[in-house]
């Protein structure tokens, strides 16, 4: 972070400020408290940081901003409402900067997409890109406020649960160019239909310059349909014909994909080492924003190339007897279906899926998990096992549309005996699951039985 003042801070945010000091750290968290930094207290609904105030004064820092009345011997800007003045803190920030700024929201895929998108671009910029999926109001300022003249380029991810969240990322971030990856039924339950999902995501454009392309995909059926006016729009794609950035002859093993991005500059191959159509859409998308934003094709489908998946999303283990898809990050009835189909295009002997519940589904619950069982078994998926109390439903449609092994479990335990019984040479493994049903310990539980070290 370069320095501001702490009256410009205060002038930012609508405080007093009777003491003026240098600011070369903003700190939310006592944990990473650097002497000499502002510390905001956040609220939310299981912290108040209120309450360590005066222990953030103790280790080092130099002020402080509260929306509470706290008694401390640093300076105190006190305002309405933390969580606001972060944001403000950041958007004016993030205003001293001139520098092609990337936004990208949308329903699954947001943080693989962030990733490949930052590849494309470090070509040619010095990018930052948001850590994690740290694309909520906490999150996004914090990977603003790193921004400093070293960079050259930024990605930020946005993430939402309710309308209004969006339109208040964006008006902070001001994308110099929009990302919408997809609307899916993710957080149906909160704005009631993908038309209200897909009217959320387009409040990106409300902190976007009139002249700011946005980049949408043309394979969602929303999102092709998707009336947008007085703005340059841009398509990628798979199916679509009429995408302006279209992947073709796409041809994959268990560990990678090839294939050519027709464009309006030409053909060019690509080679990304993942599989999934998914993935070619995310790398598609990345090299549109690398062409848009003045990089060479080939330059950039070098560092697609260089793509390493981010966590449990995706990651292909292969061992000597078995493969295994590592995917608990996060669940969702369109993330399960790719991940689904990425299984079933492997060549293995025996294909097993092992998913947990999708959680924050509300009403939709029951017909989307019934859903994801009915895929299971149209992609032909030879054994179904699943773990928690939603996930029975994959089992009872999956049984119904002709998959004849489908087991439903609530203990991790003996669902892993059925794991370890199911499996046989060469066969492949998809672990899939809401982050919270926390999968990851039953594919670590596996290793340990098979005298596997994942490094």
């Amino acid at each position: 972070m370069e320095q501001l003042s702490l009256k410009k801070i205060a002038e930012v945010i609508g405080a007093d400020c009777q003491t003026d000091l240098p600011i070369h750290c903003i700190c939310t968290d006592t944990r990473t408290i650097e002497k000499g930094c502002l510390f905001i207290a956040l609220e939310g609904e299981r912290f108040d940081a209120h309450d360590f105030v005066p222990q953030a004064v103790q280790q080092g820092a130099a002020a402080v901003i509260c929306h509470k009345e706290v008694a401390c011997e640093a300076p105190v800007l006190y305002v309405e409402d933390t969580r606001r003045a972060y944001l403000d803190i950041a958007g004016y920030y993030r205003s001293l900067f001139s520098i092609p700024l990337i936004g990208i929201t949308g329903s699954v895929g947001k943080t693989t997409t962030k990733e490949f998108v930052a590849l494309a671009l470090s070509a040619k910029y010095k990018t930052l890109k948001t850590e994690g999926n740290f694309n909520n109001d906490i999150g996004m300022p914090k990977t603003l406020l790193g921004l400093d003249s070293s960079y050259e380029a930024a990605v930020i991810e946005m993430g939402m649960n309710h309308f209004g969240e969006i339109h208040s990322l964006t008006l902070r971030s001001k994308p110099t160019m929009g990302v919408i990856t997809n609307i899916g039924v993710s957080h149906i339950e909160n704005l009631g239909s993908r038309d209200g999902i897909l009217q959320a995501k387009l409040e990106i454009l409300d902190g976007m310059a009139a002249d700011a392309p946005l980049l949408l995909n043309a394979d969602n059926d929303k999102l092709a349909a998707a009336s947008i006016e007085g703005r340059k729009v841009f398509y990628f794609g798979i199916e679509s014909e009429t995408a302006d950035y279209r992947a073709l002859n796409i041809t994959a093993d268990n560990e990678s994909t090839d294939f050519v991005i027709a464009y309006p500059g030409g053909r060019q191959p690509v080679h990304i080492p993942t599989v999934g159509s998914h993935n070619v859409l995310n790398a598609v998308c990345a090299f549109a924003v690398g062409v848009l934003n003045g990089i060479e094709a080939q330059q950039v489908a070098q560092k697609l190339s260089e793509y390493v998946p981010a966590g449990m999303r995706q990651r292909i283990v292969k061992c000597d007897a078995f493969t295994v898809i590592e995917d608990c990050y996060n669940a969702s009835p369109d993330s399960m279906r790719a991940a689904i189909g990425t299984l079933a295009g492997m060549d293995a002997g025996k294909k097993i899926a092992v998913l947990a519940d999708m959680l924050e589904l509300g009403d939709y619950a029951q017909q989307l998990h019934e859903e994801v069982g009915a895929y299971c078994a149209q992609q032909q998926i030879d054994v179904l096992l699943a773990y928690g109390e939603q996930a029975a439903a994959y089992c009872s449609k999956a049984t119904e549309c002709g998959l004849k092994t489908a087991r439903h479990f609530t203990d991790k335990e003996a669902l892993l005996e059925a794991v370890i019984e199911q499996m046989e040479e060469g066969c492949a493994l998809l672990f899939k699951g809401s982050h919270g049903m926390h999968l990851e310990q039953t594919i670590q539980a596996l290793y340990e039985r098979k005298g596997i070290k994942n490094e």
